[in-house]
């Protein structure tokens, strides 16, 4: 059995405005979808302010909703009773995380470029290209094995940490217990109380599996972990010893990383070879029926190119004309929206997190990090 080593924690910042993870398919604030001043606002509070625990509040194990989930674990995994309610005994109540999880107010409109500047810019692209030639060996073996090539990988991974720059500083149990039995009410909070709750039997199970205090890994304040910012449920199922060192370790091995994250995107619909995205150009009126139809279809590439050229067209003459696109609409503001052709590799990233923006970030600066080093 593959086990997972002990985190340990960055000494960048003691916490981490994760804007995946997701998420994490959507298990943070939704990229893209606040404002560029809220985020800049909810960045500060990620990395500059102390996990806050609500003392009153921190008691988990005398709470009803968690002796249920003890029960369920009890009876579904095995543990005991009595050393989940030692270990619940010891999470602390982060108010924090709970603040962070809250919609942004309404604001400015989305601003794809404002968006873009934060993430290609100086500073990601230099560490990208000392991260690609340090890592090169890695980057082309997961690319021969999972079919994603460097850039993406490259990308991604720049996003999320700044290549394991800032990877969190919340200790996992608390922030999953916290939001998992008390997120904050939202039209969705039963639901992403449900998603918190199945990753915080994930991360107790993660932890048994290695041998491991689950105290010891650390985190954003979501729950994402180590240089790519996977879940602790992402972990068991798709991170993979990639330095054959026979433990997983997303934390301290780049090269792990760099293959969970190959291994991720190729389980998720992935397909090598296939390119990613197309600038277009409007055909039809903007809020026409047919935009507004083509935009409606969400993450999925249903069109031939040829159904498309009514409603856009691209002038890249490297665009197939045998796969099938999306179309991706990123709004600029008071500025014109910028229209792409994605491909199903373009929202596979989009699983990764459920963003246009995020997923044309690490595009971008996938992109531009190769061409700097190529420079």
């Amino acid at each position: 059995m593959i086990s997972y080593t002990t985190p340990v924690i960055s000494k960048f910042g003691t916490l981490k405005n994760c804007i995946c993870s997701l998420f994490i398919a959507t298990a943070l604030v939704t990229a893209g979808e606040a404002s560029a001043s809220t985020k800049k606002q909810v960045k500060k509070a990620a990395h500059s302010a102390a996990p806050v625990a609500k003392k009153d509040e921190s008691h988990f194990q005398q709470w009803k909703e968690v002796s249920s989930f003890i029960d369920s674990m009890v009876s579904k995994h095995g543990f005991t009773e009595a050393e989940l309610k030692a270990t619940f005994k010891q999470v602390k109540y982060i108010e924090t995380a709970r603040q962070l999880m809250r919609p942004a107010p309404p604001g400015k409109p989305k601003n794809w470029k404002a968006y873009r500047a934060r993430f290609v810019e100086p500073y990601r692209i230099e560490a990208g290209v000392a991260f690609w030639d340090k890592y090169a060996d890695a980057l082309a073996k997961a690319e021969r094995e999972y079919g994603v090539p460097p850039e993406i990988i490259v990308g991604l991974i720049g996003v999320e940490t700044i290549f394991g720059k800032q990877t969190g500083g919340f200790r996992v149990m608390d922030v999953l217990t916290t939001l998992a039995f008390d997120y904050p009410d939202t039209p969705t909070r039963d639901a992403r109380m449900q998603f918190f709750r199945g990753e915080l039997e994930n991360m107790l199970l993660m932890a048994r599996e290695s041998s491991l205090d689950p105290f010891v890994f650390k985190g954003s304040y979501a729950g994402a972990i180590g240089w790519p910012q996977f879940m602790p449920g992402s972990i068991r199922k798709y991170a993979v010893d990639f330095d054959g060192d026979g433990k997983i370790n997303l934390t301290d091995s780049p090269v792990d990383a760099i293959g969970s994250v190959a291994h991720y995107l190729s389980m998720h619909g992935w397909k090598r070879a296939l390119p990613v995205a197309f600038p277009a150009t409007l055909v039809v009126a903007e809020k026409s029926e047919q935009l507004n139809t083509a935009l409606g279809k969400g993450l999925l590439a249903s069109y031939q190119l040829q159904d498309l050229k009514a409603i856009a067209t691209t002038a890249s003459v490297e665009a197939p004309t045998t796969i099938q696109y999306g179309l991706v609409d990123l709004q600029n503001g008071n500025d014109a929206t910028e229209y792409w052709l994605a491909t199903e590799n373009f929202y596979a990233i989009t699983l990764y997190n459920r963003s246009y923006f995020y997923a044309m970030s690490v595009y971008d600066l996938g992109r531009v990090i190769a061409a700097a080093r190529q420079k």
